[in-house]
């Protein structure tokens, strides 16, 4: 049999990787980024570039989306130009994106009503996991759908979880990165308040790093932060985007995520100082310039 077509839509931090592990394992690949330059790049590894997501969908059996949120993924599906528009029947969608179970439901209908299957798939791990098929996929769906799209998972994965229905994944995700935001945030407090102290650094991050406090997310963010490179591998912008979701989320639920809201708070002003567009760990800079 013919190895199943697949279009890819979003190329950025996250998704050119994801695209490039399945060009890397033969799979015959049709890209589509607002950007065409991001994805005229994959061109030497074999990729054929759509100019629309529609154009891109048209031949595929399965169509991926990466993009930033619930707007960019409408944009990228919806429209007379969108994906949905014009994937033929009986193709799987599958969204990796993080963003919000409303929308996520929302999509999974009109996928439907077209006749696809719908997976929503997020991912946990971040750019570097992106480019070495490390990533953590997140699955809410049928089965029969998971199993489909489970020859393109293999490349770009460590772990496939499947959680249930469609709408579990996203909402899993989102619950999962509310957890890394107040880590992140608490980090940056923590930091700032060690280098106002006069206390050793270097020391001080010992006890903090090798005990209770040290996750491996905890350590990676505190050594950018303390090196001071903020080079993009999550945008602080977008953990903003998911602690505001999954903000939302609870409140739906008739839960109140106090730390997530606090989170969203730090996050929020490292935005306003001109920080949106580093690594999350450039959350802590606002915290260093406060007087």
């Amino acid at each position: 049999m013919a190895a199943p077509r697949v279009a890819f839509l979003g190329l950025g931090i996250m998704g050119g990787g994801m695209a490039r592990r399945l060009l890397g394992a033969g799979i015959p690949l049709t890209v589509y980024n607002r950007n065409r330059a991001r994805a005229e790049a994959l061109v030497p590894l074999g990729a054929r570039v759509a100019a629309t997501a529609r154009e891109a969908a048209a031949e595929a059996d399965v169509v991926f989306s990466m993009v930033a949120d619930d707007n960019a993924s409408r944009a990228m599906w919806l429209g007379e130009n969108g994906a949905l528009a014009g994937a033929k029947k009986g193709a799987v969608l599958v969204e990796c994106s993080t963003l919000s179970v409303e929308w996520v439901n929302d999509l999974a209908l009109a996928a439907a009503h077209s006749g696809h299957d719908f997976v929503d798939a997020p991912v946990t791990g971040s750019k570097s996991q992106a480019a070495a098929g490390e990533l953590n996929f997140i699955v809410g769906g049928s089965t029969a759908a998971l199993d489909r799209i489970r020859p393109m998972l293999g490349p770009m994965s460590k772990s496939i979880t499947h959680l249930g229905p469609t709408g579990s994944g996203a909402l899993v995700k989102l619950i999962n990165n509310f957890v890394c935001g107040v880590q992140v945030a608490a980090m940056a407090e923590a930091l700032a308040l060690v280098e106002r102290s006069g206390i050793d650094r270097a020391t001080a991050l010992s006890v903090l790093l090798d005990g209770a406090p040290g996750s491996p997310l905890v350590k990676v963010v505190t050594a950018r932060m303390t090196a001071g490179d903020f080079t993009p591998n999550f945008l602080l912008k977008l953990m903003a985007k998911d602690l505001g979701y999954a903000v939302n989320e609870g409140a739906a639920r008739g839960v109140s995520p106090a730390t997530a809201v606090a989170a969203l708070e730090v996050f929020q002003k490292a935005i306003a100082a001109g920080h949106g567009e580093k690594d999350m760990s450039a959350v802590i800079e606002p915290l260093r310039a406060a007087t």
